[in-house]
């Protein structure tokens, strides 16, 4: 695609425009992230129409500061499209300090670890076509315009796509951690609930379908796997099973269930954070830190593992006797303990790929479940809450005999499901 220079800098100009203002710490998904995305719509809209961005060429991963050349020039002109590189420093073909920033600063708003240098996923982040963006804008003020969710004056926000979570109070983010949620075959869903309690030390209790799915498979193929995972089977009345005594070549229907015991290497890790819902997800911790590392963190079987998730309990926790420190002095003992909040916390957990960021900057995440389709975007939109029904008012009973058997006897009670 070739591109004027002169339409590329009108381009720039209007993203520099929309990202000059520094706003206040805001979340990504508060009440003025409608306003905002909508703005970088716009902006997007104008990049559409004069004619969008140039296409980076591969060889551009063979980039280095200093480096000199022809896809240094080309990489300028992206660069600049996207608001990423000011006008004034896109002449020459030089790999300078403004190219590094530039290339820094369009990694950060697109998720990516902010190395300077072009690599596979920047690449390929730069080579999306500005409709792909420009959809990705639109789906998120779709899901907005029907957004069920009342933004609390303290709530948390996990967006799914983005990895990422915000601890949100009085309009301002008070924290923000990294996350690692479902894969696509195991996504996370979309939700909205209330944190209710944090639980230390928990022990995991492993779901049906990750017991015939990852379980079974793993003790087919290794004898000691419920041993060396800290695992017990559990059967009727909690009873403990010995693994030797099922045949896991023929078991499809499990007859126990499978907990993992708490400690460091349990899969939810020494913390856990309920939010009681229809889909049985969660937040908690990991003994698996290092995937956090990762820029694609799309690795859980739904939940949402948490950097830095003891910061979040105790931010959970203000206003009680709990802090950082006792936390980590309960955790040291080892043993269980339930924490139940003094007033629930909102959380929602959101689907939002492309929107404008509270500094201002155009944010972009790939699509990783593919819900930027029409029908994707209805069934990845928080929907409100259904009022609860008020209970009717029933009228004093009128005394009644009651009926007598033919034995004289009065019938005893019909037994309920509960029984």
């Amino acid at each position: 695609m070739s591109v004027r220079p002169s339409i590329l800098a009108a381009a720039a100009a209007l993203l520099l425009a929309s990202t000059a203002i520094v706003r206040a710490n805001e979340p990504s998904y508060g009440p003025n992230t409608y306003d905002r995305t909508l703005e970088a719509l716009i902006a997007h809209e104008d990049v559409a129409g004069r004619g969008g961005w140039p296409k980076v060429p591969g060889s551009a991963t063979a980039l280095k500061p200093d480096s000199q050349g022809p896809d240094v020039a080309v990489l300028k002109q992206r660069l600049l499209a996207s608001g990423d590189l000011a006008p004034e420093a896109v002449a020459g073909d030089v790999y300078d300090a403004a190219v590094v920033e530039a290339v820094k600063r369009f990694q950060r708003r697109h998720g990516l670890s902010d190395l300077g240098t072009v690599g596979r996923l920047t690449l390929k982040a730069m080579n999306t076509p500005v409709e792909v963006r420009l959809n990705q804008l639109t789906a998120t003020l779709e899901r907005l315009k029907g957004n069920g969710f009342n933004f609390a004056s303290r709530y948390v926000v996990v967006n799914i796509p983005g990895a990422s979570v915000e601890a949100v109070e009085n309009g301002t983010v008070q924290q923000r951690h990294l996350a690692v949620v479902g894969r696509p075959d195991r996504p996370s869903p979309v939700i909205q609930a209330n944190i209710t309690s944090v639980n230390l030390n928990p022990y995991w209790t492993v779901p049906m379908s990750i017991v015939k799915a990852d379980v079974i498979p793993h003790m087919r193929k290794d004898p000691s796997f419920i041993a060396k995972s800290n695992m017990k089977l559990l059967g009727a009345e909690n009873k403990e099973i010995d693994p030797a005594t099922v045949k896991w070549s023929t078991l499809t229907n499990p007859y126990f269930y499978v907990r993992q015991e708490p400690g460091p290497t349990n899969s939810l890790g020494q913390l856990k954070i309920d939010m009681p819902n229809s889909d049985a997800v969660y937040m908690h911790d990991t003994p698996k830190k290092t995937l956090f590392r990762n820029d694609v963190r799309f690795n859980s079987s739904g939940c949402a593992r948490i950097e830095g998730v003891r910061d979040l309990a105790a931010w959970l926790l203000e206003g009680s006797e709990w802090n950082r420190q006792s936390i980590e002095d309960e955790i040291a003992k080892g043993e269980r303990k339930n924490i139940p909040l003094k007033k629930s916390v909102p959380v929602a957990w959101v689907y939002l790929t492309g929107w404008q960021g509270a500094d201002g900057q155009v944010q972009f995440r790939d699509d990783i479940y593919g819900l930027d389709t029409p029908q994707g975007i209805v069934t990845s939109t928080i929907q409100p809450r259904k009022p609860k029904p008020k209970a009717a008012a029933v009228p004093p009973a009128r005394p009644t005999v009651a009926p007598v058997t033919a034995a004289g006897n009065v019938p005893a009670p019909a037994a309920t499901a509960s029984n």
